[in-house]
């Protein structure tokens, strides 16, 4: 009697990741619980839970302190929402080929599309993905009840259809014929992932060339039980959970038998059942020569391969890997650390590359890995050699953190924490990402690598400083940059120096922040109003004289001028009017008209344009004198108008 393993047999991608992740935080010692199950597997989500996981089956019971895990199957944009509001920490293991349908439910919605998921409505993946459109969503099961839809989907302007990952695929293809031919009107998704494809195509092929078929799987998974469905239409099939459900009577007078197991099932119960079936068929045949005959050659994590492109998109290529029957998947940020770079515009199909294997999954036989990784193990060597001799590097800064920023140097990711990162410690180092700095590697253990940029910068601005306070004097200009702002000014750095402009020198104006002028990081020209070396303290002036307002009154606004101009605020005294950009006039009561005035907002209000007359300035208190009635020529003694009457 012969056994055959299906080569695709196991955890799949999306599982497998979230296993990892799962099984990595509780090795940390962090408390974890998970949304639901973490998999379909019983005997899997009783060793998480005897490893301290807990398992919450809605947020509310997530005990505050514990850090949530969102499985593979995704979940509803409204419970994102639910984890921010209550401040827990969270890890999306959500396999992407589930959030791929994410994006295009929520593109649904923005369309106002009518959403059609092809699944089981009470399947958590589904649940997911219709929590994701905000327009209207149906869900159908098969054929028939989409056909009992036919005259509702014609009535819709835009339908766009996906699958639940899982889905049985020739049911998803008499379901996208219907489609196609009754409503032209729809936008089909292939979402059943490619695991998913290649699982029930080889259960297809499988189950014809056997006598009995097992699948091992969870009993309430949706993959198991439509693998059992699929080999069931050829021969005779059954699922285990685990060996002790296994029969061995039932297996009597088969000659060969298939073995293939759902995307939830670890290699520990494949083996634990072919193991058991050895003992009673093939004591000769281990497990491990299993996998070879089935051509699942297992890579390892870190080894370097030659590959070829396979196919490309935009956001991952797909290689062969050389010497083995393996694919590979490299995703766009393992190929470059540009975070604009196209796919595309870097590989193309047939292209040859030199890789590392960053982690593996064998009975996938899908892996994944990395070009950056291979790059930076070439970088590796001189980043090791600038540790021990204190050479200064250059890099680019990639991304930033709470704790630091990540820089690129030679393809070695090199953490310079947030204290080495900037001079100050109110400056805004999330502002390097993107930015080519100089930096020295401080520390360089296995892949604890650590650099210093402010240690370059600081033996920069040595040099800076002293050619700074060696040629200062009153009146200097130098062009400075912003490094931050307070309250009452702008430090601002004139060559390795931080000197203080005062939000008084920053503006004629009055102005309530520095930052209506200027912000971090431009460029000014600023001069020397004072400096004391001993304390090494310097004060800036920023505001140009020629920009005075109140010599420009002096030229443009002899006494006696006669103008119009905007109020801009109401006293009981009076009313000030704008004469230019920071100098205001003061109109007082009595000379806003020859009638009587008792209250000034009786006849005037903020944003009237009166005439004035320019009647007095005082420079040195800052206070000019307006009159409008001075405007209004001289009236008639009161008597002399009743003679006049008369």
């Amino acid at each position: 009697m012969r056994i055959l393993l299906a080569k695709t047999a196991g955890f799949c991608f999306g599982v497998d990741r979230a296993v990892r992740l799962t099984y990595d935080l509780l090795a940390q010692g962090r408390r974890v619980a998970t949304l639901g199950p973490l998999i379909h597997n019983p005997q899997v989500v009783q060793d998480l839970e005897a490893k301290g996981a807990l398992t919450c089956a809605r947020l509310e019971d997530v005990p505050d302190g514990y850090e949530v895990v969102i499985r593979s199957h995704g979940v509803p944009a409204a419970v994102y929402e639910k984890i921010n509001t209550r401040g827990l920490a969270f890890h999306d293991a959500t396999c992407p080929f589930v959030s791929k349908i994410h994006k295009i439910a929520e593109e649904a919605g923005r369309d106002g599309a009518l959403l059609l998921v092809a699944g089981d409505a009470a399947h958590p993946e589904v649940q997911g993905i219709v929590g994701h459109t905000t327009g209207k969503v149906r869900v159908f099961s098969g054929l028939p009840e989409l056909e009992a839809m036919a005259e509702e989907l014609k009535q819709q302007e835009s339908i766009y259809v996906v699958a639940q990952t899982t889905f049985q695929v020739q049911s998803w293809e008499n379901c996208k014929a219907f489609l196609k031919k009754w409503c032209t009107n729809s936008k089909i998704f292939d979402t059943i992932c490619n695991a998913t494809w290649a699982r029930q195509q080889e259960a297809e092929d499988l189950s014809q060339k056997c006598d009995r078929m097992v699948v091992i799987g969870g009993h309430h998974s949706s993959n198991t039980q439509k693998l059992l469905k699929v080999a069931a239409r050829h021969t005779r099939a059954i699922t285990v959970e685990t060996a002790d459900e296994l029969d061995r009577t039932w297996l009597a007078g088969a000659e060969t038998v298939g073995v293939t197991a759902g995307a939830s099932t670890p290699s520990s119960i494949i083996e634990e059942v072919l193991n058991c079936m050895s003992e009673e068929i093939r004591d000769d045949m281990s497990f491990a020569e299993m996998l070879e005959a089935s051509e699942a050659k297992p890579l390892f994590a870190g080894k370097i391969v030659k590959a070829k492109v396979i196919s490309v998109s935009p956001t991952e290529c797909v290689v062969g890997i050389d010497g083995s029957k393996h694919t590979g998947i490299v995703k766009l940020n393992e190929m470059t650390h540009d975070p604009n770079a196209k796919m595309e515009d870097l590989v193309k199909v047939d292209d040859e590359l030199d890789l590392v294997v960053v982690k593996t999954n064998d009975q996938e036989g899908v892996d994944t890995l990395s070009r950056v990784r291979f790059e930076a193990q070439k970088g590796m060597k001189d980043v090791s050699e600038a540790c021990e001799n204190g050479t200064v590097m250059e890099g680019d800064v990639m991304e930033a953190n709470k704790g630091g920023v990540v820089v690129n140097v030679k393809g070695v990711r090199v953490f310079v924490p947030r204290s080495q990162a900037t001079m100050r410690r109110d400056e805004d180092y999330t502002k390097l990402v993107g930015q080519h700095v100089r930096l020295v590697i401080t520390e360089c253990a296995g892949r604890k690598i650590v650099g210093s940029i402010n240690k370059v910068t600081a033996e920069e601005n040595k040099a800076k400083r002293e050619e700074f306070w060696a040629g200062v004097e009153v009146g200097k200009h130098y062009q400075g940059v912003v490094k931050s702002l307070t309250s009452y000014g702008a430090f601002v750095d004139v060559g390795g120096v931080d000197g203080l402009c005062h939000i008084s020198e920053l503006s004629w104006q009055n102005i309530k922040h520095p930052s209506e002028v200027v912000s971090v990081g431009d460029t000014i020209d600023v001069y020397v109003k004072s400096y004391d070396p001993e304390n090494q303290k310097v004060s800036l002036g920023f505001k140009k004289e020629e920009d005075n307002p109140w010599e420009q009154l002096k030229t443009d606004y002899p006494i006696g001028s006669e103008f119009v101009a905007p109020v801009v605020s109401i006293t009981k005294f009076g009313a000030f009017v704008r004469i230019l950009p920071g100098v205001d006039g003061l109109v007082h009561i009595s000379e806003i008209s020859n009638e009587r005035v008792n209250k000034v907002s009786d006849v005037l209000k903020v944003g009237d344009m009166v005439r004035v007359k320019l009647i007095n300035v005082d420079y040195d208190r800052k206070r000019i004198s307006l009159s409008m009635k001075a405007c209004e020529g001289e009236q008639p003694e009161k008597a002399d108008a009743e003679d006049s009457a008369e």
